[in-house]
């Protein structure tokens, strides 16, 4: 009786230092899962959020398991984590690299049209009358849609000046599908490449 009161006890007690220690791994795990994932994911969420989410969910599925207690699983997820942030940071490289292309490439083509279409807008501002084919609310409407778009083009430069190529990309891209779209209301020649 007393031989089998120790063998429990002793079970007990194995049992207790193998749940410590298997705490103590998952901690260790999350721990090093959630310092990778710090420093990048405000780029993450950024420019792949999809990827974001992924890698968000699964440190939260981790710490879920630790907190009920299942320290195996905790493990299990948190020790793949960090080499999921790797890729995510490859992703996060490409996608910046993406945008930084994209945004050379329209900032190379918005300022002439910009140009040409702010030359065509001052020409109808002084003008008496409205050409052949076009009427007063198109005028009209091509004057504030250059300011708006000349505004936004601003906004663009500015994002990308301070090295947001995502905002600035999006921006300038709007405003080259709607400064296409006035110059081609005013039956305006619309520079191959353009659209």
């Amino acid at each position: 009786m007393r031989f089998a009161k120790l063998s429990v006890a002793l079970v007990c007690l194995v049992s207790a230092i193998a749940c410590g220690n298997s705490k103590a791994l998952a901690d260790a795990a999350l721990k090093t899962a959630t310092d990778a994932y710090g420093p990048v994911s405000a780029d993450a969420q950024k420019y792949v959020p999809d990827q974001a989410k992924s890698v968000q969910d699964a440190i939260a599925a981790a710490q879920a398991a630790s907190a009920k207690g299942d320290y195996a699983a905790a493990l299990e997820q948190a020790k793949g984590i960090p080499a999921r942030v790797t890729d995510l940071s490859a992703a996060i490289t490409a996608k910046k690299a993406e945008l930084t292309k994209t945004w050379t490439d329209i900032s190379a083509s918005v300022p002439s049209l910009m140009s040409a279409l702010k030359s065509r807008v001052d020409m109808l501002s002084k003008s008496k009358g409205v050409p052949a084919g076009l009427t007063k609310d198109i005028v009209d409407q091509a004057k504030s849609g250059f300011a708006a778009a000349n505004q936004e083009w601003t906004d663009a430069t500015v994002a990308a000046q301070s090295g947001d190529f995502a905002t600035a990309a999006a921006k300038g891209s709007d405003v080259k599908t709607k400064v296409v779209s006035i110059m081609t209301s005013l039956k305006m020649q619309i520079p191959k490449g353009a659209m």
